[in-house]
């Protein structure tokens, strides 16, 4: 099966969830079928040839398309008159739009997968069977961040999260193949064949993300992309409502937040028991010199790569039952969840004080992220899926053409 795969961000380095799972899904795709790469580019700092050698050994074609940010202004404009999703408009072109349908027309692909709403008006009309993989519910999310907003911000997210429901439910009949990461994202679908949506998880990278012997030069940590606004809000969440208390108990306790792009909100957190590092250039390391892994997300939807890797690593993890909405862990064996900063605050010391019990939490939920989420497994239910649809094409076509011959 040839596969014309349309990203709305160039999928490397790694450093957001986006990335991480195109990277995952086009590296299992490829171990079958021929992958012809389209990645849309917003950001003219990230170094396209890294990105390019990072994906050739599993594309037979690499190609990025440039938005530049003029277009990008008025692309946003024109979908708030449209009544269409700004995110929408921030990732559309219509000069890209013919780049991508000139490339689907030269290597006449088999399937067509766009990762994100954000590419659906790129492919919505191409006469060639496709796929959509909504990952989270972009509209959720938007309504979350309404419900914690300013007074100024709030009537934007509240539209967008409207605008973002309708085009969920639109996208929806458009494509052959939906896709969604958990069950609580589906559920939130405004349509009434949401069910049709295959849940489709991410993995782990059990080679790479291992448990690794370092000595421990903090007590908590908190990994992500620093500029995503969820992750901002759990960084002023764990700096200013958490860590007081545990401090009160465990005065030299570290926190360390580690993460590309820290917005300056996270920067402002630094003190000396929080250390604020921006890019890392190997995850890893923040993870295993680390005694406990938290991620109390408050906002936000989709499942938490961070918490994956974590547990991979043998690390003891705690998170709210947002996050864990989608993780399915088991509370108090497999992971602590808790939701108010007390709560979260007494399940870190708790942790701390208890060797013992991190260790059993850890080990726990280890077993459970090796067993449950795997990157070749969660690929396949697609790949299954995309299969489906072509054989179900190609017995409607062959059965139309014996009709044409009677």
């Amino acid at each position: 099966m040839k596969i014309f795969v349309l990203l709305p961000r160039i999928p490397w380095p790694l450093e957001k969830g986006d990335k991480l799972r195109a990277y995952n899904q086009i590296k299992q795709l490829a171990r079958n079928n021929e992958i012809i790469l389209c990645a849309l580019n917003d950001d003219m700092k990230v170094d396209k040839r890294a990105a390019f050698q990072a994906m050739q050994p599993y594309c037979a074609s690499v190609n990025f398309i440039d938005l530049p940010k003029i277009g990008i202004l008025f692309n946003v404009f024109r979908s708030y008159l449209l009544g269409l999703p700004i995110q929408c408009g921030y990732f559309y072109s219509s000069k890209a739009k013919k780049k991508v349908h000139k490339l689907i027309e030269h290597h006449k692909p088999d399937m067509l997968f766009g990762q994100l709403l954000r590419v659906a008006p790129y492919l919505r009309k191409v006469n060639i069977p496709k796929t959509i993989d909504y990952q989270d519910v972009f509209s959720m999310g938007m309504k979350r961040r309404a419900e914690i907003a300013g007074m100024f911000a709030k009537p934007f997210f509240e539209m967008e999260y409207n605008r973002l429901r309708r085009y969920e439910r639109r996208v929806f009949d458009e494509f052959d193949v939906k896709t969604i990461i958990s069950e609580p994202d589906r559920a939130n679908i405004d349509h009434p064949d949401r069910k049709k949506i295959l849940i489709v998880p991410n993995g782990v990278d059990h080679d790479y993300y291992k448990p690794m012997d370092r000595e421990k030069k903090y007590d908590i940590v908190f990994t992500g992309n620093m500029g995503y606004a969820p992750n901002v809000n759990a960084v002023e969440f764990l700096a200013y409502e958490i860590m007081p208390k545990v401090w009160e108990t465990l005065p030299n306790a570290k926190l360390y937040i580690a993460g590309a792009q820290p917005d300056m909100k996270v920067k402002k957190t630094a003190c000396d028991n929080i250390i604020v590092s921006g890019w890392v250039d190997d995850m890893r390391e923040a993870y295993s010199q680390s005694r406990i892994f938290i991620a109390p997300m408050r906002i936000g939807t989709g499942l938490q790569n961070k918490l994956l890797e974590a547990m991979a690593m043998r690390i003891p993890c705690i998170t709210t039952s947002l996050a864990n909405g989608s993780l399915h862990a088991v509370n108090g064996k497999e992971i602590l969840v808790d939701n108010s900063s007390s709560e979260l605050a007494a399940d870190i010391v708790f942790l701390l004080k208890r060797p013992d019990k991190a260790a059993e939490i850890a080990e726990e939920g280890f077993n459970f992220v090796n067993r449950v989420y795997d990157w070749g497994a969660a690929t396949k239910i697609m790949e299954d899926a995309m299969i489906t649809v072509l054989n179900k094409q190609a017995n409607k076509n062959n059965s139309n053409h014996g009709t044409d011959r009677r």
